[in-house]
């Protein structure tokens, strides 16, 4: 079989898209890097993209954590994101595998259902959100929070795990079954772990989502010690906007971009495995 060859002039021109929007991408990060290493003077008496000067203001880092308390920000996010991923990666599972690997009558509707929340705009539901939370006394509370969370995780988390519980081999249903193994085992023993690069994926997408999630976090949270990163960067810049602090704004959002940066370098390749997988197995 002959092998589709691309021709060397427009393998070049990919490659120099692919450097012109690597750049793209890598300049904000760089220049947030090289300012919030600076001090107000180096920011109103030089040039935006100018190096920062020697000595390096380390101390916007220790500034924003201590004055701000952004150190109570991070825990605070870091708290939801852990435990809504961990509570949507669990439903999403279980409801994936039933899905997938079952019929009963209402299959195809229950799938769908979890479909049709993709479709709905997020800034439909918020008023009847905040009126039901605050009916159960969820407003102003990290709990309310990981809740809401936890349910707009959930339907795309089912999307793609129930396209991955499919691939897998009923061969080894059968042989669990009839080794005498339950339900609850088949899932638990076999069905999971062979699962695990869709819920690695699921996982890492979640926990980009919700760190930078700012929405409901502004509408359901209104007590500063209960902010998460995205509502208290919004705050600082607000304020350091008229104290002219730039430097400590850039070191909190350099901060900020710490964690989402850290996952997605270390699990790149099962983010883009996981959700092809399906995919390729069938």
């Amino acid at each position: 079989m002959s092998q589709t060859t691309v021709h060397p002039v427009f393998r070049l021109f990919f490659k120099l898209c692919l450097i012109v929007w690597s750049i793209c991408i890598l300049y904000p990060l760089l220049w947030t890097v090289l300012s919030s290493l600076k001090d107000n003077q180096q920011f109103f008496l030089g040039k935006p993209w100018d190096l920062p000067k020697l000595p390096l203001i380390w101390s916007n880092f220790s500034f924003v954590w201590e004055k701000y308390h952004f150190g109570h920000n991070f825990l605070n996010s870091l708290f939801v994101t852990v435990a809504s991923t961990l509570i949507a990666v669990l439903l999403s599972a279980t409801t994936a595998y039933v899905i997938a690997r079952f019929t009963f009558r209402g299959n195809g509707l229950l799938y769908y259902s979890y479909l049709s929340y993709m479709m709905i705009p997020t800034f439909l539901g918020i008023i009847p959100l905040f009126f039901l939370l605050n009916d159960l006394h969820l407003t102003n509370n990290l709990i309310g929070l990981t809740l809401v969370y936890t349910v707009t995780a959930v339907p795309f988390a089912v999307f793609v795990l129930v396209s991955f519980f499919k691939t897998l081999p009923s061969e080894l249903e059968e042989a669990a079954s009839i080794d005498g193994a339950t339900h609850y085992g088949i899932f638990f023993r076999v069905m999971l772990p062979l699962a695990r690069p869709g819920l690695i994926s699921v996982a890492i997408i979640t926990v980009l989502n919700i760190w930078n999630e700012y929405v409901f976090a502004l509408v359901l949270i209104s007590d500063p010690t209960k902010y998460t990163i995205p509502v208290a960067i919004a705050v600082m810049q607000g304020e350091m906007q008229y104290r002219t602090e730039w430097g400590p704004l850039f070191a909190a959002l350099l901060i900020s971009m710490g964690p989402p940066i850290l996952f997605y370098s270390l699990f790149q390749k099962q983010i883009t495995g996981g959700i092809t997988a399906g995919a390729l197995k069938g």
